[in-house]
């Protein structure tokens, strides 16, 4: 049984023009006077889905989701011709939830982040505590090199034949790059070909390393060849990058959130963000509660249910 809340519609939405030519798609959903909340999506580069609006109990909670820069329904795409990377990095997405907290009049939300969306969650809630009311946090990830490196390369140890894959598609030019730096230049190459060719096999070795989530099935959005271009660029981008933060920053900076209500929400056989990631930094952030799913991966078995059982409850205080 879903322990989601019904399907939802917005009751409000638009376009935030947040400069360097980006547009950022928002839309609010349950009671315009319950308590604020804001959903940050995955990927990076997946845009939010009209289910995670079902995660906000409609009477509790005035909830903002929006599409990050150059996803879903913001413009312009990352998978457009000559799209501007540049102007896509972590700051640029942290001064865009302050301009959507400005634009609702908020003063302290309720943040929820699953996956990506944990790293720039905990950004954010660095940044900026005295705006965040409470935090509830799925699939933690701190998009570290060293996480990257794993995900990248590490994971060959238990999907060897499929990474043979993988890592055999670069060409012999690029093969002195760490692979995510080799896949962000394929995807960004001058030849439409060759974008759409790495995208695919990007998204490919994506669908591999998430795959011991129990019952899993291959992610039908990735048969979309425009979402396989816009989301592995997106993504290459960031993870290339370390999420433009310094290396071990999260983790450094996580005691400025004590006395912050938190959950961590975290597979036990979650092979894409080992479990020592929400360990970690648990044991810096003092007042977060770290759940652990046993029978869980990246998603799958309890993962609804705890997002949403933790929300209940901070909804409640």
């Amino acid at each position: 049984m879903d322990p989601r809340f019904p399907p939802i519609e917005p009751f409000e939405s638009g376009m935030l023009d947040v400069g360097d030519g980006q547009q950022i798609y928002w839309e609010a959903c349950g009671n315009p006077n319950g308590k604020p909340a804001i959903y940050l999506h995955g990927g990076p580069g997946s845009g939010f889905s009209e289910g995670q609006r079902r995660f906000f109990d409609p009477e509790v909670y005035r909830a903002v989701l929006f599409d990050q820069r150059g996803a879903g329904r913001s413009r312009p795409l990352a998978s457009e011709p000559n799209y501007d990377l540049s102007v896509n990095t972590t700051q640029h997405l942290l001064a865009d939830i302050e301009a959507l907290r400005e634009l609702h009049g908020t003063d302290r939300w309720t943040i929820v982040g699953l996956s990506w969306g944990v790293t720039l969650a905990l950004a954010y809630a660095e940044a900026y505590p005295e705006h965040v009311e409470a935090l509830v946090l799925g699939l933690v990830t701190n998009t570290t090199h060293r996480e990257v490196e794993w995900i990248t390369e590490g994971v060959a140890r238990i999907f060897p034949q499929e990474w043979e894959r993988f890592a055999n598609f670069v060409p012999e030019s690029l093969r002195h790059l760490p692979l995510v730096e080799a896949y962000a230049r394929l995807t960004t190459d001058p030849d439409p070909e060759v974008c759409a060719a790495a995208a695919r096999e990007w998204c490919l070795w994506e669908d591999t390393h998430v795959s011991l989530v129990p019952r899993y099935e291959p992610n039908p959005r990735y048969d979309d060849p425009e979402f396989r271009l816009r989301f592995a660029r997106i993504v290459t981008h960031y993870w290339s990058h370390g999420a433009f933060l310094e290396e071990g920053q999260l983790l450094r900076d996580a005691p400025k959130l004590n006395g912050i209500p938190g959950v961590l929400i975290h597979g036990r056989y979650d092979v894409s963000s080992p479990m020592e990631v929400p360990w970690r930094l648990s044991q810096h952030w003092t007042s977060s509660d770290l759940q652990i799913l046993d029978n869980a991966g990246h998603g799958g078995d309890g993962l609804l249910e705890a997002i949403v059982g933790a929300l209940n409850r901070f909804g409640a205080r």
